[in-house]
């Protein structure tokens, strides 16, 4: 059976949803910002997922064979939040650790904390996050971050694993715990021996994947591997996920997935294993059954 109801509301703007009581008064709040980032609201707390809100890898590969340039406008801006209490990095790759937009959101709110791997704090302390705003983790740990919201941190393998001497894992996926419900984002990652196994034990009611994949030209333009659609709808199914939102898509033209593989996901979702493909000014309201 399936824990959740999700309801889709249409939305005026992200900055409204943001910045106003819309919010359920029933359960818990996501919207997409594009890639592979999210807006979770839940009691009046906002939390951010992997956002990237602004156009600085356009600047930064500008002329290269793979320019970055956005697919879709910047959807909201650090700027037009009023308040934002934690930040979540996967990792420190730019789509996902994006200096110009973590910066922003510490410098606009110095008490947020940033949940950041372990093994990327001097990136993050690089990026103008203030080490008092930092909560490092590292995987199969968990940090209580207010009433009934926790977060656990589990390896990811972003092609493969990347480990330093600590045995800090730099790749993480984040299983959020909210009010009884389990959300993970993978952040970057392909399946690996045990994942299934440690997502089953532990209970998820919503995935967020990314399926973007891997393309024969990734390893040449070091564009990092991600789950293929086949394989997100694998996990779900052996993991016994029973709702599903896929990201990482429409943001750059290198690093996304066809429109046929998004219509062909939209027709097999069901009331059994629901199955969202994100658009902006959406909000999925999660309800407990």
């Amino acid at each position: 059976m399936n824990r959740l109801r999700i309801n889709t509301l249409s939305i005026e703007s992200l900055k409204k949803f943001v910045n106003t009581n819309i919010i359920s008064s029933e359960g818990i709040d996501i919207a997409w910002i594009g890639h592979a980032g999210f807006i979770i609201r839940f009691n009046h707390k906002t939390y951010l997922i992997d956002p990237y809100l602004s156009n600085s890898l356009a600047k930064k590969y500008k002329g290269t064979a793979i320019p970055h340039t956005r697919l879709m406008e910047i959807p909201i801006f650090p700027k037009d939040f009023n308040n934002v209490n934690n930040v979540f990095s996967t990792h420190s790759h730019p789509d996902h650790m994006d200096s110009q937009t973590i910066s922003s959101f510490s410098q606009y709110f110095p008490e947020c904390k940033f949940i950041v791997p372990a093994a990327e704090i001097e990136q993050a302390i690089a990026h103008g996050i203030s080490k008092s705003q930092l909560l490092p983790i590292n995987a199969d740990q968990s940090i209580n971050l207010d009433t009934r919201v926790d977060v656990t941190a589990i390896p990811s393998a972003h092609k493969s694993f990347k480990i330093n001497e600590r045995w800090e894992h730099s790749y993480l996926g984040y299983i959020l715990h909210i009010d009884g419900v389990n959300i993970y984002h993978s952040g970057g990652c392909v399946p690996y021996d045990g994942l299934t196994e440690k997502i089953r034990k532990i209970g998820v009611d919503l995935a967020l994947l990314p399926i973007s994949g891997r393309s024969t030209s990734s390893k040449e333009l070091e564009i990092a591997d991600n789950f293929t659609v086949t394989e997100a709808l694998d996990l779900c199914e052996e993991a016994n996920i029973k709702n599903l939102i896929v990201h990482h898509f429409e943001m750059f033209s290198h690093n996304t997935v066809s429109i046929e593989h998004l219509t062909e996901l939209e027709s097999i979702s069901s009331e059994s294993f629901r199955i969202i493909i994100p658009k902006i000014n959406r909000v999925y309201q999660l309800i407990k059954r």
